[in-house]
């Protein structure tokens, strides 16, 4: 168990995007430009980060290119605490089994870092309507078929038997409209599969942010944190009009939106929580929010733990 100032809290590098300023994709971008972007999370306090492979993929990266970032990594004074696989589904009909190719290789990897947790989850690729709004949430996405849910538990098993063998741990994103669509859906996917390595992301935000009817959060959280074991946090604005019908959300720190984190926080700490959190946000300055939010956490940690 950690105390409150060693808790793994991370940034993740999600905001970064992929393209390198020279516009190619930044896994082929020089050293120096990921050392640029990592001293920006090293300059608001972080001491951990979480490669996404939304913005680094270190699945895709040649072993002298995976040394290379681990020493630009050290020289920047940061440390992986969990790799996230970011819309790269193991069912995906067209690319499943090269992403499957690269969960194995990432928790290959992440013990070579020292992080502990490889996370990953059933979203795919944002639609071309989705792309086009302001909030891609706005839009209906990918939708999971219920025909692959059996190839989904076996290849998540056989990502757990891996994970185990290399001494870490499997997160599973909760994420809407997947085989883990809502708490119910992903106590029910993690009971099928079974396996001690593997867990829940409960990311609840990204469901308090549909536009669409959703159980209170505190009745959410209940059910899927007895089996977490990561946590991407994010917070949003929450409001429903019924008069209309309308809904509204929008992204706001952990401390200002619908859902009461030190309340959930605490909960978690009760029910046995211990992995790494990680720290995400949409819009503006989405790492400096992130930093704020990093505070945060430390501050409910401290309080719970006293």
């Amino acid at each position: 168990m950690h105390s409150a100032h060693t808790w793994p809290i991370s940034a993740n590098m999600l905001s970064f995007g992929n393209r390198a300023p020279d516009g190619g994709h930044i896994k082929d971008a020089p050293a120096a430009v990921w050392a640029s972007q990592l001293r920006q999370v090293r300059e608001l306090g972080f001491d951990y980060i979480d490669p996404t492979d939304a913005w680094v993929p270190l699945a895709a990266l040649s072993d002298a290119r995976v040394d290379e970032f681990g020493t630009v990594l050290s020289d920047e004074g940061l440390a992986i605490s969990s790799v996230s696989m970011t819309r790269n589904s193991v069912v995906d009909v067209e690319h499943g089994e090269q992403n499957l190719a690269d969960a194995h290789r990432l928790i290959d990897l992440a013990p070579t870092f020292g992080a502990t947790i490889v996370n990953t989850g059933f979203m795919q690729a944002i639609t071309p309507a989705q792309s086009e709004q302001i909030w891609f949430w706005l839009v209906e996405g990918h939708v999971d078929d219920p025909a692959l849910r059996e190839l989904a538990i076996e290849r998540v098993r056989e990502l757990g038997d891996h994970a185990r063998s290399n001494g870490i741990q499997l997160s599973l994103e909760m994420y809407e409209d997947t085989f883990i669509g809502t708490p119910d859906e992903a106590v029910q996917f993690i009971s099928d599969v079974d396996h001690d390595a593997v867990g829940l992301n409960p990311d609840l935000g990204n469901l308090i942010r549909l536009h669409r009817p959703m159980p209170h959060f505190t009745e959410m959280f209940a059910k899927v944190l007895p089996y977490s074991n990561f946590w991407h946090i994010k917070n949003y604005s929450r409001d429903h009009d019924p008069a209309t019908g309308a809904y509204s959300s929008a992204p706001l720190p952990l401390k200002y939106g619908y859902i009461n984190y030190r309340q959930m926080i605490r909960l978690a700490l009760d029910l046995g929580y211990s992995g790494p959190f990680c720290c995400e946000h949409y819009g503006s300055d989405s790492l400096g929010v992130c930093a704020e939010n990093r505070e945060y956490i430390l501050q409910v940690l401290t309080s719970a733990l006293a």
